[in-house]
């Protein structure tokens, strides 16, 4: 049941609160993600390498819950119930992480709680507003730019605030700060909820089923002792990383086989879609591991401009640098998509892809350049022109990614798919772990002289950006294809609303 697309303030309306709400999820989610790694490097003694794969481990676990909550969403509780639970879970889980136990199995209880937050709460949110725009493709994309843009306004804000706070007050309060942004969303939603009353799925019109609740519940208890037990063993959570990949591709293998004919060209352009995105989230990956790691060691804190201080950025901070760039660049890029829309010029989301994956590459090849070039410490304007160009290029893959669920994808399996789509990023950010781990270095190497870390640091970079261009150019042999395949998705849409 969905609001009626000729009524527009209420469709505005309704966006409005899942932004509200989004924005301070964001904000729990992103303030945690600033300092994470750096907690268990600097505050618990994890090297390297295992620092990166438990955050891979807990970005995968993360992006593959929301399978599982999109499907509650849809069957069970409804996309808005399910959606506060999470904000709620969210909200315990940061708490915990700032009680700063000091000890593993509290870090992983702690993750573990975070992560089936998310699953509950990611997958929802994004479905509501699909659901509020649904029918309407030139709105889609303009909506969830906007929401991609407005929903960094909480991690530019945390990014910074967190680390500050570590360097001031410790390792307990940033975390504690993170909690209180998710109680504070949850007040905003309560005082406005009803601006959503007519947008939902099923069971979000019907009173809550008790049993349906109890499984729920049930689950969740059962869910976060696997989840601990993932953390806590990293060739369990290998393990998983795959069994759940495999998982998804059965499944969208038995979808496509029952899709009718008209909807099966416009699935096989979102899976060859999503599995461009989630190629970006290896990318995207580094941002938390390699590239904060290479910030603590290589790279210079103070901005100057013609040998005048500006300003500082510690490690956790330069990750802030993403969503900066998002809001400086997602309000020229929506105007670009609405101006070519008048004019009848069509940019394809897969050749928007073609266009964001260049300036990918193009992101590290910055970052190679400037390891291989330096023996002491980097400027820190190579990680905000670096920064620039993965963010605009994640604006052009990433921020499309759910709205190629939301275009393509038959609206009864929208919320699962949604689900889906973040389990193969899960899937990439492990991957992107792994590939952190190629720059891994032991406390001997790590604290040593720039001029023995930056030629690892190089290497690294030097990887990513040809595995960069290898990625456009294959997505450029498949123009073709996706062409053909959305000229066949919009003529059945269209014959659809003829009939």
């Amino acid at each position: 049941m969905t609001a009626s697309l000729s009524s527009s303030p209420t469709r505005s309306q309704s966006f409005s609160v899942v932004l509200a709400i989004e924005l301070w999820e964001r904000f729990g989610f992103y303030g945690m993600q600033g300092i994470l790694l750096l907690y268990m490097v600097q505050r618990l003694g994890f090297d390297d390498a295992q620092a990166n794969l438990l955050w891979g481990t807990f970005s995968a676990v993360t992006y593959a819950a929301p399978a599982i909550g999109g499907w509650i969403g849809d069957a069970l509780l409804g996309s808005r119930r399910t959606m506060t639970m999470g904000a709620a879970v969210l909200a315990i889980g940061y708490a915990l992480l700032g009680l700063d136990l000091g000890g593993q199995f509290a870090l992983f209880v702690a993750l573990a709680v975070i992560a089936l937050g998310n699953g509950l709460f990611k997958a929802n949110a994004a479905n509501l507003v699909r659901r509020i725009y649904e029918g309407d493709d030139a709105r889609i994309d303009v909506a969830f730019t906007i929401y991609y843009m407005s929903i960094n306004v909480g991690s530019t804000f945390s990014l910074l605030l967190t680390p500050w706070l570590q360097q001031h007050y410790g390792w307990g309060p940033p975390f504690l700060v993170c909690s209180t942004g998710l109680v504070f969303g949850l007040a905003c939603y309560a005082v406005f909820r009803s601006r959503l009353q007519n947008i939902g799925s099923a069971p979000d019109f019907r009173p809550v089923v008790p049993r349906h609740l109890a499984g729920v519940l049930a689950g969740v208890v059962v869910a976060l002792a696997v989840m601990v037990g993932i953390l806590g063993v990293p060739a369990a959570g290998k393990a998983c990383v795959w069994i759940a990949a495999l998982t998804i591709a059965v499944i969208w293998v038995l979808l496509y086989r029952r899709a009718t004919p008209a909807h099966r060209p416009g699935l096989r352009l979102a899976y060859l879609l999503i599995v461009q995105t989630m190629l970006y989230f290896v990318f995207y990956q580094q941002m938390v591991t390699s590239l904060t790691l290479f910030a603590l060691r290589d790279v210079q804190s103070q901005f100057t401009l013609f040998g005048v201080p500006l300003f500082s950025m510690s490690a956790g901070q330069f990750q802030a640098l993403n969503p900066v760039w998002i809001m400086a660049a997602s309000p020229v890029l929506s105007w670009l998509y609405k101006a070519m829309e008048e004019r009848g010029w069509n940019f394809p989301i897969a050749e928007k892809f073609i266009v964001g994956f260049s300036l990918v590459a193009l992101a590290f090849l910055i970052w190679w350049w400037s390891a291989a070039t330096s023996t002491t410490l980097v400027s820190p304007w190579v990680m905000f022109w670096a920064y620039g160009a993965l963010s605009v290029g994640e604006l052009l893959i990433s921020a499309l990614g759910l709205a190629v669920v939301a275009r393509y994808v038959p609206a009864n399996v929208g919320g699962f798919m949604m689900g889906s789509y973040c389990v193969s990023n899960g899937v990439a950010m492990y991957l992107g772990s792994m590939m952190a781990n190629l720059a891994a270095m032991g406390s001997a190497v790590s604290g040593g002289d720039p001029s023995v870390t930056l030629p690892i640091y190089a290497g690294l970079f030097r990887t990513l950006f040809l595995l960069a261009v290898g990625c456009t150019l294959l997505f450029v042999v498949c123009l073709p294809f996706t062409r053909r395949w959305d000229a066949q998705h919009r003529a059945a849409q269209e014959a659809r609303h003829a009939g």
